[in-house]
């Protein structure tokens, strides 16, 4: 019998003893502000519209599809405002931002601030040298484990889908590369900043988009002379990798990102205000690397 009490004894001054044990550790924790090096933390950074394109670029170049297609297969950037940054990236070399415009979205009645340029061509690379070929030459080409880098005008971010305007009769950029993309299982990047993102259903905006009504007014610097019967553009769903600022932060850094406010003045307007989450070196990389973009000039400088 008494045995039996001395071990209830035993047991419970135990239990008293490991709790004060606990209890200190989690008060010292408490006090020192850190519960050791995996504890999280969050910062968070303003990214101009221009300084999300260059994030963006960053990213994609450091892709593992990228990097394996840039080796040994073939790349196709296609003409894009996000992508000049992503040619930059991939080849480190500048490119002419008002040359790299395809279709663009412009004041009505403001100043237009885009030089003009010499057109140049889509950036192809096979194993890493430039093609100078056309583009739907290029997709022809594709095979399996390929990539092409495509923009985007439209993005619904919860369902990871994407659109591109449609001007074009036959189909634009989009109409020559998707068949070959999704026919030769060729990788397909979209490089699309959060300013990008619309209210609504992107599926049923794209369907309402093609319905054949009655336009009251031609597109934006789009006579209808030029584009009979194409006077509100149709929209492209398109499905692939979805390369945002959310993404770029944690290819590049390993912290986590999520976008808490948007738009700004005095050159702010259209960007993204990021919070980042991740161990202390994670967020530390993640500012430093923001530090490094931030004052990238506007596109059209």
């Amino acid at each position: 019998m008494m045995k039996k009490v001395l071990r209830v004894v035993i047991f419970l001054f135990a239990i008293v003893v490991g709790g004060q044990l606990l209890f200190t550790g989690i008060s010292s924790a408490a006090a020192s502000g850190s519960a050791g090096p995996d504890k999280l933390v969050q910062s968070g950074a303003i990214l101009t519209v221009a300084e999300s394109k260059r994030l963006i670029g960053k990213a994609v170049a450091q892709m593992p599809v990228v990097k394996n297609a840039l080796a040994n297969g073939m790349i196709i950037i296609i003409k894009g405002t996000t992508n000049a940054y992503v040619a930059e990236e991939i080849s480190g070399k500048k490119a002419d931002h008002a040359a790299f415009v395809t279709g663009r979205i412009e004041p009505e009645k403001a100043a237009k601030y885009l030089p003009k340029a010499k057109p140049v061509n889509h950036l192809i690379l096979e194993k890493g040298k430039v093609l100078d070929i056309p583009l739907g030459e290029a997709a022809k080409k594709l095979k399996a484990g390929d990539v092409v880098i495509k923009g985007a005008n439209a993005l619904d971010y919860k369902n990871k889908v994407a659109a591109v305007n449609i001007l074009d009769p036959s189909g634009g950029t989009t109409g020559i590369t998707m068949p070959f993309i999704v026919a030769r299982k060729a990788h397909l990047v979209i490089p699309v900043g959060l300013e990008k993102l619309v209210a609504g259903d992107v599926v049923d905006m794209t369907l309402k988009m093609r319905e054949p009504m009655e336009s009251l007014s031609p597109p934006p610097g789009r006579p209808s002379s030029v584009f009979p019967g194409y006077v509100i553009p149709s929209m492209w769903l398109v499905t692939g990798e979805i390369v945002t600022e959310l993404e770029a932060i944690n290819m590049l850094t390993g912290a986590t990102a999520f976008q808490s406010s948007a738009g700004g003045i005095s050159g702010a307007e259209g960007s993204v205000w990021l919070v980042f989450r991740g161990t202390r070196d994670q967020v530390k990389k993640a500012l430093e690397l923001v530090k490094s973009i931030q004052g990238e000039p506007a596109y059209s400088e």
